[in-house]
């Protein structure tokens, strides 16, 4: 399945991204947009699956040296 993501960031101090990928993001998950590290706060689906394909929504707010210290790195 390939995982289309519109990423968009809290605050809008960032710019978000839409981005393919190979596994559903997870709430917690780290993600790197450009080189910036987020952490993912919400999933929500666009539409249901079609095929081997899926448009989803991630909010993700960046991360801080306390989130990256209570949160590994799960995928980049």
């Amino acid at each position: 399945m390939i995982y289309k993501v519109s990423y968009v960031v809290v605050g809008g101090d960032f710019p978000g991204g839409i981005k393919n990928e190979s596994e559903k993001p997870k709430v917690g998950d780290i993600v790197q947009i450009g080189r910036v590290k987020f952490q993912v706060t919400e999933i929500h689906e666009i539409i249901p699956p079609r095929d081997d394909f899926q448009f989803l929504h991630a909010t993700v707010k960046p991360l801080t040296e306390d989130t990256k210290a209570a949160n590994p790195e799960k995928k980049s």
